[in-house]
């Protein structure tokens, strides 16, 4: 779990963890330096659950995305499975069992990650709608060009772990969850995105993300992909992704090879080798923004 002034809503989230159907847990908080009432609300769940069942550290104060990324990398979490956790959700009662009942069933050695819809909810924890139902299947392709489902709602196993602990601490990371979702695809793994919400997403003044479920949502990130932002996020990914390149499979080196030409390449062969490459998003209005984006060199 990675905290900031999160006291508002972080009791009902580790409430809802307390209530997990599946109960071999621990939680480990990195805390990027709250100045609320947060660091008193994790210590008094401290002394209830015990110091092996809630384990508080310091985090960067670089950001929510290399908070979550120094949290994975410390030693002390050793475990089977991992779940990253936001400050203000509600988990639902069998998200844990789920999650990993899934991951059970793919080998040890194979890098695996789980991931879900969600249920949106306001800030009273009341229903609101749902995430974006995706249907195109999850693969290192459309991951190069979008993130698919929220950290809040990943599960992955040891060997997907061990992908991640090759995060380089000086390279810019966009997005934890973008981060897996390109590791694992990328590196030979398997990815399931679950159409079944099992978290409440709760949508707030103070959220880092949205939801992306609204038209308006979709128009901001329409607007930041036209002013360049898209194109940044893909060079820091790109960057980033050098630190697992000898684990990356001979398909994804080919897609990423083409790819980078692509972003490189004069309008009509850099639309050829987009096309060649097969990267795509989830549905037809983001590919048309894709196929903009190529045409305007914001890729």
């Amino acid at each position: 779990m990675s905290t900031y002034n999160g006291a508002t809503f972080l009791a009902e989230q580790i409430e809802s963890l307390i209530s997990q159907s599946h109960q071999n847990w621990t939680i480990f908080v990195s805390d990027d330096g709250s100045r609320d009432a947060t660091r008193e609300i994790l210590e008094s769940y401290k002394k209830q659950l015990g110091d092996n069942r809630l384990v508080i550290f310091d985090g960067p104060c670089r950001g929510f995305s290399a908070n979550f990324i120094s949290l994975i990398k410390r030693p002390e979490l050793e475990a089977d499975f991992y779940a990253f956790c936001d400050q203000d959700d509600i988990w639902e009662s069998e998200k844990l069992e789920r999650a990993v009942r899934w991951c059970k069933e793919v080998p040890n050695e194979r890098p695996a990650l789980y991931c879900t819809r969600t249920q949106l909810v306001d800030a009273n924890g009341t229903p609101i709608g749902l995430s974006p139902l995706f249907d195109a299947p999850p693969t290192f392709r459309n991951a190069l060009v979008q993130s698919i489902a929220g950290g809040n709602t990943m599960l992955f196993n040891r060997s997907a772990r061990q992908l991640l602990l090759k995060t380089h601490d000086e390279d810019r990371i966009v997005s934890h969850d973008w981060w897996a979702y390109l590791v694992v695809s990328g590196c030979g793994g398997i990815v399931h995105y679950d159409p079944v919400p099992t978290i409440g997403y709760r949508q707030h003044g103070n959220n880092l993300i949205g939801s992306n479920s609204r038209i308006s949502d979709r128009a901001v990130r329409l607007k930041k992909m036209m002013a360049g932002t898209f194109r940044e996020w893909n060079d820091a990914n790109l960057q980033a992704l050098q630190a697992v390149q000898p684990e990356l499979s001979a398909e994804s080196r080919h897609t990423l090879s083409l790819f980078i030409r692509a972003r490189r390449s004069s309008l009509f062969k850099r639309l050829f080798l987009i096309i060649k490459s097969g990267v795509y998003r989830q549905t037809l209005l983001g590919n048309l923004g894709l196929t903009a984006a190529a045409i305007l060199q914001r890729l």
